[in-house]
C-alpha cells in the first residue's frame, strides 16, 4: 500500500552550504519552485545573506557546523520556529582536504569525514521524523564522481562521499513506505570555491576525460533539483549531472 501523503503547498527547504557555488543556485532554484528556503552557511555570513536577498519567497539564514549534533539540532529548532519543520533537505555542505594517504595528517582526514558524512547523518536525523509523520519528504544528498570512481589524493573525500551514497540508499529503504524519498545528486566538475585551488594540469585532465569536454555550471546542475521534488517513485538513486565523467 502506498503510504505517501501530499506535497505541502509551500515546502520548507533547508540547503546546507548555500552561501555560494552550487548551494546558492540550489537555493534559488528551490525558491523558484515555490519553496521557502533556509539558507545555511558555516563561515560566509555575508554571502549567505546575499543569497537570501535573491529569493522571492519567505526565507531565512541559519548557521552551524554540521559536524556538531548540538549545532544542527539548534539550527533545526530555529528553522521550525520561523518557517516550520523541514520538508525538503538538500545536503550540499562539504569540505575537501586532499593529499596522498601516506602523507596526510589524521586530523585532516577526520575533518572531512566529520563534515561530509557525519554532518549528513546529523541533518537527516533531525529532519526525518517530521517527514515520516507527514508521509512526505525529500532528501537530496550532493555527492561526487569521487564517490564512484577512484581519484588519487582524495581518499578522505572519496570515502566520505561513498559513505553518503551508502547512507542514501539505506535511508531510502527505511523511509520509502511513508512517502519520503532519499536520493543523491552527483555533479560533475564545476568552477567553485572548493575547486579553485586545483592546478591547471589537474583541471585539464578532468575536462579532457569527460565525454562532454567542458566544465559544468552550477546553474545547469541546480536545475536538476526539481526532478527530485516531482518524483514520487524514485528513491535510493544516484543521479549524475557530470558530463559523463562517471562512466569513463
Amino acid at each position: 500500500m502506498n503510504g505517501a501523503g501530499s506535497r505541502p503547498e509551500s515546502p520548507i527547504a533547508l540547503v546546507t552550504g548555500a552561501s555560494g557555488g552550487l548551494g546558492q543556485d540550489l537555493a534559488i532554484e528551490l525558491d523558484a519552485l515555490g519553496c521557502r528556503v533556509a539558507v545555511h552557511y558555516n563561515r560566509s555570513e555575508a554571502e549567505a545573506r546575499a543569497v537570501a536577498d535573491k529569493l522571492g519567497n519567505d526565507s531565512m539564514v541559519v548557521t552551524g557546523d554540521v559536524a556538531s549534533w548540538d549545532a544542527v539540532s539548534e539550527m533545526y529548532r530555529q528553522i521550525s520556529d520561523r518557517l516550520g519543520p523541514v520538508d525538503v533537505l538538500v545536503n550540499n555542505g562539504a569540505i575537501r582536504r586532499d593529499g596522498l594517504m601516506a602523507m596526510q595528517r589524521p586530523v585532516e582526514w577526520k575533518q572531512v569525514i566529520d563534515t561530509n558524512l557525519v554532518g549528513t547523518f546529523h541533518t537527516c536525523r533531525v529532519a526525518v521524523p517530521h517527514m515520516l509523520r507527514q508521509r512526505w519528504g525529500r532528501i537530496v544528498n550532493v555527492v561526487s564522481p569521487s564517490g564512484l570512481i577512484a581519484t588519487a589524493g582524495q581518499t578522505a573525500y572519496s570515502a566520505s562521499k561513498a559513505g553518503v551514497i551508502g547512507l542514501t540508499r539505506t535511508l531510502a529503504a527505511e523511509c520509502g513506505r511513508r512517502g519520503v524519498t532519499v536520493n543523491a545528486l552527483s555533479p560533475g566538475f564545476m568552477i567553485t570555491a572548493m575547486t579553485r585551488d586545483l592546478s591547471a594540469t589537474v583541471m585539464d585532465n578532468i575536462r579532457d576525460k569527460s565525454p562532454i569536454p567542458r566544465f559544468g555550471t552550477t546553474q545547469e546542475v541546480a536545475r536538476g533539483i526539481g526532478f527530485f521534488l516531482d518524483s514520487d517513485f524514485m528513491t535510493g538513486q544516484v543521479v549524475s549531472i557530470d558530463g559523463g565523467v562517471s562512466v569513463t
